[in-house]
C-alpha cells in the first residue's frame, strides 16, 4: 500500500509540474511551427540522439496522460518523416498507453475489486470473450480519448500483452494520418484542420468495419450451424414453447401479449412441477404442520387441554384440494384465452424451426425449451429394490409413514423432514456433508438443526448412505459416518439429494444441441442453435421457479424481436445479480446476494450486521423471538451486497432488501423509511440501525457535544 501511495505521488507531483511549468506551451502547433528549423537542424546533426530523446519524451507524455499527443504526432511526421515518423509513434505511444495501462491496474484495481467485485467479476468475463474487438474498434476512432481506453482498460483483466498488440495495430490507422499532416506542417493553420469531415467519415466508417466483418462473421457461423436443414419458406408460428412450466407458461404468457402466435406443449400437466409436485403442496403440507406444531405450543400462549390428532388422509387430501384450487391459474382454459395455443403431448425437436406433436409437424421461428428437471436418484444398492419415494410422488401418501428416513439435507430434505416429524413420523434425516442447507452460513444450518433437534428430529450429518438392505422383512439404511457403519429402520425413505435437469426424449441430441448438467446456454439464453433458447431448470444456474419467469422475460423478448434489439446492440443478457431465495423450514431462511461464506471464498471485503430477533417487540409478542438479521455491506459505505434472515416470516421481510439491491439503495434509505409498529418488517430498519450507530461520525459528534455544552452556558 504505501508503494502504492508513492508512486502515485510521483505520478501526481510530475502531472502537477507540468502544469505548474506551463509546460504545455512547448507541445502546442504554433511552438512547433516556430522551432521546425531548428528541430530539422538538431535531427541531421544528432539523429540517434534526437530519435530516442523524442521517442522517451512521447512514451513519458502517453504514459502519464498529458495533453499534446497530437502535437507530438505531427511533431514525428515534420522531423523524421512519414515513414520512421510512423514506426517512431507507433511503437512509443503503444509503449506509453501500456504504461498508463499498468500504472491504473496497479493503483486502483484492487481498490476497485473489493467494492465492486461482483459487477467486475462480470465486466473481465465480458472483456474475457469480446475486450480484444472492442478495443480494436475504440483504437480505429482517433476521436475518441486514447488516455481514457487506457486507465479503464487498466481497471480490468485484460492481459498485458492483448492490449499491447491490439493497441499498436488499432492505432497504425490514425497514426499514419497525423504523422502524414506533420511532414505538411507549414500548410497547416488548425489542429481541427487535420480531421476534416471527410476524413472523421472515413474512420467511422473504419471504426464500423470490425462490427461489419464480425456481422460477417455470425452470417457465416450461422450457415455452418444450420447446414443440412431446410428452412420453412414460411413458419406457421413466432414462437413454440415445450414445457408448461413456469419458465414455459410466463413465455408463452409474454409471447400472447405482444400479439405474437404461439404455441405452447406439455406432456403431462400445466404448471409443471412447481404447481403439482413442488412449491405449491409443499407450501400446503407445511401450513398443515405448522399448525400441528402451534397445537403442542397451546399452553406458551395460555392454553390447557387442547388436543389435536393429525388425520394424514386428510392432511394430503387438503394438498390435493389447494393444488386444484390454484390449478386454474395454470390452465389450458385461461391461456387459451389470453391467445396461446395449448397442445398436451410430446413435443419432440426435429430440426431448428420444426417440433412433431401428436403425429404433426409445427414450425417457428424460434423454439423455447422450458423442460425442467427432476430428482436425482444416486445409485444405491438395494434402494430401487426396496422403493423409495421422491418430492414428485411423496404426494400420493395417504398413510403416514411411522419411520421415515429423508436422504438430503437441502432446502427440499429440511423442509420435508420438519413437516412429516410435525405431522407424526419419526425422520430420521441423513446428510453427507458436515451440516443442513451448505449453501448457507453455518450459524444458519446451527439454528436449523437446533430447531429440528429439539422437534425431534434425529439429524445425521457427516453420515453417507451406503446400501438399502431388507433385514427379516424390515427395510434398513446403512450408513456410514466417521468410519464406523450404522443402521436406520425405516418404513418410507425419500430421496431428496438434488435434481438434475430434464435433457432426454425430445430431440436435443438430433440436433446436436450442447449439454452438459444442464442446456448449455449463452448470456442471451440462446442455445448453440441460436433460435432455440432454453429458460429455467434445464438452463440453470437457480432452480427456482421465480428465476425461471425471470429467464423467460428475456428469451421470449430475444426470440420475438431479435431484428430490432440488433439496432440497439445486441439481444439482452439476463440479469442475475439479484436473485433472492428462501427455504421454508421453521424458522424460515431467506437470502439474497452475498453471505458471509461466499464473500470470504471470493476475497470480498465486507462489513456484518447482525440484528437478533430475539430484541424485536413483534416477534416476543408472537412467541417467535428467535433468528435473526444478518446483513452484508461494503466497507465504509451503506451498499447492500447481500442479507440472511432467519426466523418467523423471513421469505417476506427479504423483499425490502431485493427492491433495495435492484435499484441501489442503500441501509441510510432503509432507516429513513417508516415501517409500522409493531411489526416483523421492523427487524430491517434496526438492523438499518445498528449499521448507522456502527459508521456513526464520532470527530463530528465531539463538535456537537461543545456545541451543546456552549449553548448551556
Amino acid at each position: 500500500m504505501r508503494q502504492r501511495i508513492v508512486i502515485g505521488l510521483v505520478i501526481a507531483l510530475l502531472v502537477a509540474g507540468f502544469f505548474a511549468f506551463d509546460l504545455g506551451q512547448y507541445l502546442s502547433l504554433a511552438y512547433l511551427q516556430s522551432q521546425r528549423t531548428q528541430l530539422l537542424e538538431w535531427r541531421d546533426a544528432q539523429p540517434v540522439t534526437a530519435t530516442a530523446l523524442f521517442f522517451g519524451i512521447y512514451v513519458v507524455a502517453t504514459a502519464l496522460s498529458l495533453p499534446g499527443a497530437v502535437v507530438l504526432t505531427l511533431a514525428a511526421g515534420a522531423i523524421f518523416g512519414l515513414a520512421w515518423g510512423a514506426v517512431i509513434v507507433s511503437f512509443a505511444s503503444t509503449i506509453g498507453a501500456t504504461c498508463a495501462f499498468l500504472v491504473a491496474r496497479y493503483l486502483l484495481r484492487d481498490a476497485i475489486k473489493a467494492r465492486y467485485a461482483e459487477r467486475l467479476k462480470a465486466v473481465d468475463a465480458g472483456i474475457e470473450k469480446d475486450g480484444a474487438f472492442y478495443l480494436f474498434t475504440l483504437r480505429l476512432i482517433p476521436v475518441f480519448p486514447f488516455f481514457l481506453i487506457n486507465l479503464l482498460l487498466g481497471l480490468t483483466a485484460m492481459p498485458v500483452r492483448r492490449f499491447y498488440w491490439v493497441s499498436q495495430i488499432g492505432m497504425l490507422a490514425g497514426t499514419l494520418v497525423f504523422v502524414n499532416a506533420g511532414t505538411q506542417l507549414a500548410g497547416l493553420r488548425s489542429l481541427g484542420g487535420i480531421l476534416s469531415p471527410g476524413l472523421l467519415g472515413a474512420f467511422v466508417l473504419l471504426g464500423l468495419f470490425p462490427y461489419l466483418a464480425r456481422a460477417l462473421i455470425n452470417a457465416v457461423r450461422a450457415r455452418q450451424i444450420y447446414r443440412g436443414y431446410t428452412r420453412p419458406s414460411r413458419y406457421d408460428r413466432n414462437l413454440i414453447v415445450i414445457g408448461a412450466g413456469s419458465g414455459g407458461l410466463v413465455s408463452a404468457y409474454i409471447a400472447a401479449a405482444v400479439k405474437a402466435k404461439v404455441t405452447l406443449i406439455e406432456k403431462h400437466q400445466m404448471g409443471g412441477d412447481c404447481l403439482n409436485t413442488g412449491c405449491v403442496p409443499s407450501k400446503a403440507l407445511i401450513r398443515s404442520a405448522k399448525f400441528a406444531s402451534h397445537l403442542s405450543r397451546a399452553a406458551e400462549f395460555g392454553f390447557e387441554d387442547v388436543r389435536g390428532t393429525p388425520n394424514f388422509r386428510q392432511v394430503m387430501e387438503r394438498v390435493s384440494g389447494v393444488v386444484k384450487a390454484i390449478e386454474p391459474h395454470d390452465s389450458v382454459e385461461r391461456y387459451e384465452r389470453l391467445g396461446v395455443e395449448c397442445i398436451q403431448g410430446e413435443g419432440r425437436l426435429i430440426d431448428p424451426w420444426t417440433v412433431e406433436v401428436n403425429g404433426r409437424r409445427l414450425t417457428a421461428r424460434n423454439i423455447v425449451l422450458a423442460t425442467g428437471a427432476q430428482p436425482f436418484v444416486p445409485p444405491i444398492p438395494g434402494l430401487a429394490e426396496a422403493g423409495f419415494l421422491t418430492s414428485d410422488t411423496i404426494w400420493n401418501l395417504r398413510e403416514r409413514p411411522k419411520r421415515l428416513v429423508v436422504l438430503g439435507g437441502g432446502p427440499i430434505g429440511s423442509e420435508l423432514t420438519q413437516a412429516f416429524s410435525r405431522l407424526g413420523s419419526h425422520v430420521t434425516q441423513v446428510e453427507m456433508q458436515p451440516r443442513l442447507l451448505m449453501r448457507e452460513d453455518p450459524d444458519v444450518s446451527e439454528h436449523v438443526m437446533a430447531r429440528f433437534k429439539a422437534e425431534g428430529v434425529d439429524v445425521r450429518v457427516d453420515t453417507k448412505a451406503v446400501a438399502v438392505v431388507v433385514e427379516n422383512g424390515e427395510k434398513v439404511l446403512v450408513c456410514e459416518s466417521n468410519g464406523a457403519e450404522t443402521r436406520v429402520a425405516f418404513d418410507e425413505i425419500l430421496v431428496a439429494v438434488g435434481r438434475v435437469a430434464r435433457l432426454k426424449g425430445y430431440g436435443l441430441d438430433v440436433l446436436g444441441i450442447k449439454t452438459g448438467r444442464v442446456i448449455e446456454v449463452n448470456e442471451c439464453l440462446q442455445t448453440s442453435i441460436p433460435n432455440i433458447y432454453a429458460v429455467g431448470d434445464v438452463a440453470g444456474p437457480f432452480q427456482f421457479t421465480h428465476t425461471a419467469a425471470h429467464m423467460a422475460w428475456y428469451a421470449a423478448v430475444n426470440s420475438l424481436f431479435g431484428p430490432l434489439l440488433a439496432l440497439r446492440g445486441g439481444l439482452f443478457k439476463v440479469d442475475y445479480s439479484v436473485i433472492p431465495w428462501a427455504t421454508f423450514t421453521e424458522p424460515e431462511v431467506a437470502r439474497v446476494g452475498l453471505n458471509e461464506t461466499e464473500a470470504r471464498e471470493k476475497g470480498i471485503a465486507c462489513e456484518v450486521i447482525r440484528y437478533e430477533l430475539e430484541e424485536l417487540d413483534r416477534a416476543i409478542a408472537d412467541g417467535e423471538a428467535h433468528g435473526f438479521v444478518k446483513v452484508l455491506t461494503a466497507p465504509g459505505r451503506d451498499r447492500i451486497l447481500g442479507v440472511t434472515i432467519v426466523g418467523a416470516h423471513a421469505s417476506d421481510l427479504i423483499a425490502e432488501y431485493v427492491l433495495a439491491m435492484r435499484h441501489g439503495l442503500g441501509m441510510n434509505k432503509i432507516l429513513g423509511t417508516i415501517h409500522i409498529y409493531p411489526t416483523m418488517a421492523e427487524a430491517n430498519k434496526y438492523a438499518a440501525g445498528q449499521w448507522k450507530q456502527a459508521h456513526k461520525p464520532e470527530r463530528l459528534l465531539r463538535w456537537v457535544e461543545r456545541f451543546h455544552d456552549w449553548r448551556r452556558a
